[in-house]
């Protein structure tokens, strides 16, 4: 039995440049169901559902909204009209309150003789994140003072107050921890009663539990749509990568492997009570893994490592140099990819060449008075381009236009470019799909053998297991165990650790 369509897409085509981002794309959502997206970091899963949402407008072809012709100009006014979207980076602003966030456009409802009541709007917000289930967050906290997680809750429930027709869920459920992603996915199956719901995730696992109807997309086309009955994760995955994933996923060796130098000490590190008390040593050519439930401190560490945040009490070490800041992580070949990356670790406004380059400027400028040539650059960034496989037009393209792993690939370059020793990696492979994941896990085995520390953060536990050397488990803020890489180590002997 099939329901009737709310949204029909036909012949949709956008491109960027000289990049065709979609090619003739047809795509259909009925009423009641949820629709999963799938496909390789630039395949137009973002693209299509961003103009279907208002954020941009297609080149070519038409889109119909409950038998309607739609084209809303902007966000705003496609969530006035029946169509939400929760996007995969920031969407919040952090200058701004939560509840000026939620009726961020929309403040005027507030006014009263000439000033906005502040009282009656926090009322509301209260009301609106309670309905979704989120009953910590104060509406008056400036939404910078959230982390990543806590403000993607409060775009969902900007969205869902507006009892949208149609929510996009754009790669979120990356960002949230498992009670973000339970309070998802039980809002998820109750939009399933009033509209319908477009599912973007590169987690094959959750969108074959989570969806009814999947459409993979690969290099701007449409490929095909699966049906619930259809559902194979084999055909599904050549579908999306038109070929077989060659080698191993993760590392191939199930033995914990360093060299004898120790690259990186840390000494009682303590960040109120976020981190308290950690030691960590990490060798050279060693992944040391950090991972826990939510809040456990494991992200907060990361920061620490590198300078990002103020220690109450500590000290790391990195190549005989003490870290107190960022700049002098720098300095010490030191390199850190954050789990925030369009906010933390991009300039989004900035080329793919200046972003790279952003970490190398005293290598650049070496030798020639601290003059930076255009050519100099050019070659100091056609590196990692070549090495990363970094899809874009030139090193000129603007970073903000390039698909999430390309834009991580970005991050990786910066680092690998200006020859640092110890990364700190805070869930590198966040929001992008199996093949770039594959790749991002052969760059980790490679900076491995060729002698660099890394630390690795990451919520996937799977991930930690397949590459890590050792793996320290945090709960309240404190190591409560280390494990050891070999055949024997089972994930559930982990989990009853971070429990």
């Amino acid at each position: 039995m099939t329901s009737e369509s709310v949204l029909t897409v036909t012949d949709m085509s956008k491109s960027f440049g000289v990049v065709r981002a979609l090619k003739g794309v047809d795509f259909e959502l009925r009423d009641g169901e949820v629709h999963g997206l799938i496909g390789e970091n630039g395949s137009g899963k973002s693209t299509l559902t961003s103009i279907v949402a208002g954020q941009q407008r297609a080149d070519a072809g038409t889109v119909h909204f409950l038998g309607r012709p739609w084209s809303p100009a902007s966000v705003n006014e496609a969530l006035d009209g029946g169509i939400g979207m929760i996007v995969q980076e920031s969407g919040t602003v952090p200058g701004i309150s939560v509840a000026e966030n939620l009726f961020l456009g929309d403040a005027g409802r507030f006014v009263r003789l000439g000033l906005v009541d502040r009282a009656a709007m926090n009322r509301e917000a209260g009301r609106a994140l309670a309905a979704i289930g989120i009953d910590a967050i104060d509406p008056r906290t400036p939404a910078g003072a959230l982390d990543f997680q806590t403000r993607k809750l409060v775009e969902l429930a900007r969205v869902m107050m507006h009892a949208p027709k149609v929510v996009v869920v754009d790669e979120t459920t990356t960002a949230l921890s498992q009670h973000g992603r339970e309070t998802l996915y039980r809002l998820v199956d109750e939009q399933r009663a009033r509209g319908s719901v477009i599912f973007i995730s590169h987690d094959l696992e959750e969108i074959l539990a989570v969806c009814d109807r999947l459409t993979v997309l690969r290099d701007g086309e449409m490929i095909r749509t699966f049906e619930k009955s259809e559902f194979d994760e084999d055909a599904i995955r050549a579908a999306m990568i038109g070929r077989n994933l060659d080698g191993h996923y993760y590392r191939a060796d199930t033995t914990a492997t360093a060299f004898p130098q120790v690259l990186l000490r840390a000494t009682d590190v303590t960040v109120g009570d976020k981190v308290r008390g950690v030691d960590l040593v990490v060798r050279a050519g060693e992944i040391v893994g950090i991972g826990g439930l939510s809040h456990c401190g494991m992200h907060e560490l990361g920061q620490a490592l590198f300078g990002a945040v103020r220690l109450d009490a500590g000290n790391v070490v990195v190549n005989g140099k003490r870290i107190v800041n960022e700049q002098r992580a720098v300095r010490a070949a030191m390199g850190y990819v954050s789990k925030d990356r369009d906010t933390e670790s991009l300039s989004l406004t900035a080329s793919i060449s200046d972003n790279i380059a952003s970490a190398g400027l005293r290598l650049l400028g070496r030798g020639r008075g601290g003059l930076i040539t255009r050519r100099a650059e050019e070659r100091y960034v056609a590196g990692p381009m070549r090495q990363l496989a970094i899809k874009a037009t030139n090193d000129r393209q603007v970073v903000g236009t390039l698909s999430g792993g390309n834009k991580q690939k970005v991050v990786f370059g910066k680092w690998i470019a200006c020859g640092s020793e110890v990364l700190i990696l805070d869930c590198p492979t966040r929001g992008v799909d199996i093949g770039v994941k594959q790749a991002m896990y052969r760059l980790m085995v490679q900076l491995k053998s060729e002698g660099k520390a890394i630390v690795m953060v990451s919520e996937e536990m799977t991930e930690l297991m397949g590459m890590c050397d050792r793996l320290l488990i945090m709960k309240d803020g404190t190591v409560a165990r280390e494990f050891q890489r070999g055949p024997e180590l089972t994930e559930m002997e982990i989990i009853q650790c971070m429990i």
